[in-house]
């Protein structure tokens, strides 16, 4: 399993503490698993597969915390006089549906492997 030390220092992320990082990386290695069964997946850039598991570990820790109402995009930020506020179009949120979901996990692993879809 990737460590959460690979995580901190190679990945360089911080949002998931180590205390949750176990189940966090189980779910991300279960889902490259389901992908490595469906899918044609290369992993020959050295530790591809490790980075799609924190990219996705992530990801999953996003949706736990929206779906909790933690969380969520930043709509503004100030630092000393100057402030500024983000927002996107009407109407527009962040999808939480399984479908949503399965989109930002791909879209997530894609990023460090290529995965090809369909007969291979």
């Amino acid at each position: 399993m990737t460590s959460y030390d690979f995580y901190q220092n190679t990945y360089r992320g911080g949002s998931i503490p180590p205390e949750e990082w176990p189940g966090y990386a189980a779910r991300a290695a279960a889902q490259l698993a389901r992908y490595k069964r469906l899918c044609r997946v290369d992993t020959s850039r050295p530790r591809s597969g490790d980075m799609a598991v924190c990219a996705m570990a992530e990801a999953f820790y996003s949706f736990d915390l929206l779906a909790n109402g933690e969380g969520g995009p930043i709509q503004s930020a100030s630092i000393g006089s100057v402030s500024v506020s983000y927002s996107g179009p009407a109407g527009q949120s962040l999808d939480l549906s399984p479908r949503g979901r399965e989109k930002e996990l791909y879209r997530c692993a894609s990023q460090y492997l290529d995965i090809y879809r369909g007969c291979g």
